[in-house]
């Protein structure tokens, strides 16, 4: 594995990242927070969106493992002043970095920079394509719930997870439907008629846009997206008073579930739209472990793209 451009991987390729992950988990537990892995190696998280968690973690990823880590901005680059994408990255790997970490606005641009530089390239969210580190983590948090201590080498095989809400702005959902399946997961997709991709149906997932069908089938794993009204440029739904009447994780929705549902948001939340309080910050939600597992698979990726290597 050279870069890391989407969840489109094996089954063994995944296992193998989230046994990592398991690993670097540990770190969270101790008073020193530092593996010297990759001392000597220098990272740059190249982001051309605003981000917190992605860019947060992937930070902290960095710097416990012992890297420099230098985070770059859009606005704060030459991009702002007019130059084009190829000579900003180009200029950056003649700096003589070791990998970049790359979120941009247009759907394919880490594919396109990883056929520019030689350095290791992770995709860290491209456009409304792919986002595969949250679909690493998502399945991360959700095998360490189900499996406990006992989640090494193991898959989801037979888990049912519903990725529900607007998914067609959603490259957490993308990733996710690749990944998840490739792991043993059956997947449903539901979410509004206006919202759901062309295509969908090649996807390796079901689909619906009946949620509450959805909710009363109780799935293991109940992924809730975020409503991208930043990526619109119509109206998906004619009001946000429709969106809840059909497609939110209300607090009734949420006591039907029955309490074994899993919940699950990759965040930012709209709370009170795409999810309620009481499902959020239920005992049954896996959001703060999805936070917490970013960090270690963020860890895992670097320290298995970057540790050892000697061509960059």
């Amino acid at each position: 594995m050279r870069n890391l451009l989407t969840a489109a991987l094996t089954r063994d390729e995944a296992i193998e990242l989230l046994d990592i992950a398991e690993d670097m988990d540990q770190i969270h537990d101790r008073d020193q927070k530092k593996l010297p892995a990759l001392r000597g190696r220098t990272v740059v998280n190249l982001f051309f969106e605003d981000s917190t968690r992605t860019r947060s973690s992937f930070e902290i990823a960095g710097k416990w493992l012992s890297a420099d880590v230098i985070n770059v901005s859009g606005k704060g680059s030459s991009v702002s002043k007019g130059e084009d994408l190829r000579d900003t990255v180009t200029t950056i790997s003649a700096m003589g970095v070791d990998g970049i970490v790359m979120r941009h606005g247009s759907s394919g641009a880490p594919n396109l920079v990883a056929s520019w530089i030689p350095q290791i390239v992770v995709n860290a969210g491209d456009g409304t394509h792919e986002h595969p580190t949250q679909a690493l983590l998502d399945a991360f948090a959700l095998r360490r719930r189900i499996h406990g201590d006992a989640s090494r080498g193991k898959g989801l095989d037979g888990v049912r997870v519903a990725i529900a809400g607007d998914v067609l702005h959603s490259r957490v959902a993308r990733s996710n439907a690749l990944l998840l399946p490739a792991l043993g997961a059956e997947v449903t997709i539901v979410g509004p008629p206006s919202m759901l991709p062309p295509g969908i149906g090649t996807w390796a997932a079901s689909h619906t846009t009946d949620f509450d069908e959805v909710v009363d089938s109780r799935p293991d794993a109940l992924m809730m997206l975020r409503v991208q009204l930043e990526r619109q440029t119509g109206a998906f739904v004619p009001s946000a008073g429709e969106y809840i009447g059909g497609w939110s994780l209300t607090p009734e929705r949420f006591a039907r579930l029955g309490g074994d549902t899993l919940v699950m948001h990759p965040g930012p939340m709209n709370r009170g739209l795409e999810i309620s309080s009481v499902a959020a910050d239920a005992a049954a939600s896996l959001v703060l472990e999805q936070v917490r597992a970013g960090v270690s698979v963020r860890m895992a990726v670097l320290y298995r793209l970057l540790a050892g290597r000697t061509d960059s």
